[in-house]
């Protein structure tokens, strides 16, 4: 049973890695023959938000305890990643050329070799140590880049298009422009605390979100209806 779940843990994380790699390439691709960060949606977007979404059995790992992380974190940064994949890029299409999604895809494909190379390499052994010197200082660089100038930067010019559309006005209970403006409030202050270490647990994420800002950015996005 253990050398089961090795392996599958190990053919997880080696697809997901080969994925990743394909979108790096792809993106690399693109900009080496355009000589340009637009476009870069259309020659990777689709891969990358269907390699996120299969990212969600890392949530099942941890719940079914085949991997030592609990659910909680890897489930807030699944969510955080897939809500700004699905809910913004893909669904706000003026935003895709924007050098932001340059930026956090290509921070997002370059941390993921690294992580899903060194999840795999430590499921037959150990990993070279170059792998794992990257794997815990790569993220000091990649992970403020990908969010400063990439995540909060779209998610600041998607804001004229969610107010204008009232986008999901009809399926959620609350504003959701209330609710990424607060959310963009939190996270310059968010990125210091959250960059400052790695916190390695397993086949999870390197860098938990926290909780407790995006709850409050839900909160105050909420109306409050007299009883």
């Amino acid at each position: 049973m253990a050398k089961l779940q090795t392996l599958y843990l190990f053919s997880y994380n080696f697809l997901q890695f080969l994925g990743w790699t394909l979108a790096l390439f792809r993106i690399l691709s693109n900009f080496i023959s355009t000589n340009s960060v637009t476009g870069v949606y259309a020659s990777a977007g689709e891969l990358i938000c269907l390699l996120q979404c299969c990212a969600f059995l890392e949530v099942i790992h941890g719940a079914i305890g085949i991997v030592p992380t609990g659910v909680v974190l890897p489930l807030m940064q699944w969510s955080g990643r897939t809500h700004f994949l699905l809910a913004i890029v893909r669904q706000i299409v003026e935003l895709q050329e924007s050098p932001s999604v340059f930026i956090t895809f290509s921070a997002w494909s370059l941390s993921e070799v690294i992580r899903y190379s060194h999840y795999a390499l430590s499921c037959i052994g150990s990993p070279p140590y170059l792998i794992t010197y990257l794997r815990y200082t790569a993220f000091i660089l990649l992970y403020p880049v990908g969010v400063g100038p990439g995540e909060i930067w779209l998610m600041y010019q998607a804001l004229p298009f969610i107010k204008t559309r009232n986008l999901y006005a009809d399926t959620l209970p609350f504003s959701y422009y209330n609710f990424v403006k607060k959310c963009n409030l939190h996270c310059p202050v968010n990125v210091a605390s959250r960059s400052a270490f790695p916190a390695d647990i397993g086949s999870a994420s390197v860098i938990p979100s926290s909780m407790a800002q995006t709850l409050s950015a839900l909160v105050q996005a909420t109306p409050i209806k007299a009883g």
